[in-house]
């Protein structure tokens, strides 16, 4: 289980309690995120797959399925191009892929702008894209829990991922993904939105795609309910196909 920019770990805690009961659940904090070590940024998506299966290894796992969110939906479908012996599936959540140049120069404005005036000075912003209003409203203490996320982050690592993840581009190997695939985001999402997911999906040779009505991006902590029959209808069905 693989989070996103200046997310951690507990990003999955509305899954695990149900996904539990039928697969071993292995989530962890990115590099310079949370309890992981903090080397020195700039990091690259190269370095983000080699932390993966470097603690794989040591788990002794010898296949594995990966579910990535945002950035996370990246580093899953590039450790799977890297090693494709040892994934099983990928579920790429709330990620982005076929980006045209608007998509691109939006993204890198939102960058320069956190370089410019501090990440935490331009959170106001992000919160809007992660969140509807209605849920900003309702529980601004989950709100706040990922605000203190963000804060605890250092800022070099939160621009470092943040960049990995506004530069990735999936387009020219995804054909190359022959394992099973989920494609799911929120239909109110913008910077991941349907568009690029249905593209995503058109390229991966087998994959499904699910649009969930009425989420913006941040779908694990806003919707896991909404998250997890999909999710566990497409691990099981994984499960069966590759046994």
């Amino acid at each position: 289980m693989v989070h996103g920019i200046g997310s951690r770990k507990t990003t999955w805690d509305g899954l695990v309690p149900s996904l539990e009961k039928q697969f071993t659940c292995v989530r962890y904090d990115l590099r310079g995120h949370g309890e992981s070590p903090v080397p020195a940024t700039p990091y690259s998506l190269d370095q983000l797959v080699a932390d993966l299966e470097a603690l794989r290894a040591k788990l002794g796992h010898e296949q594995i399925h990966v579910i990535g969110h945002s950035l996370g939906g990246m580093i899953g479908p590039a450790y799977a191009h890297a090693y494709p012996y040892r994934i099983l599936s990928i579920g790429l959540l709330s990620t982005a892929a076929g980006r045209t140049e608007e998509d691109k120069a939006k993204l890198q404005a939102v960058y320069q702008n956190m370089i410019d005036k501090g990440v935490m000075e331009t959170l106001s912003t992000l919160v809007a894209r992660w969140y509807t209003d209605e849920f900003i409203e309702a529980r601004p203490d989950l709100i706040e829990a990922r605000l203190k996320q963000v804060r605890d982050t250092p800022e070099d690592v939160f621009l470092s991922v943040f960049n990995i993840y506004a530069t990735t581009e999936m387009a020219p190997w995804l054909h190359e993904i022959t394992c099973p695939c989920l494609v799911l985001t929120g239909e109110l999402d913008g910077g991941c939105n349907p568009r690029l997911n249905a593209f995503i999906h058109a390229e991966l040779p087998h994959s499904e795609l699910v649009i969930l009505k009425g989420l913006k991006h941040s779908i694990l902590i806003e919707g896991p309910e909404a998250v997890l029959p999909h999710l566990l209808n497409y691990l099981s069905g994984s499960a069966i196909q590759l046994s």
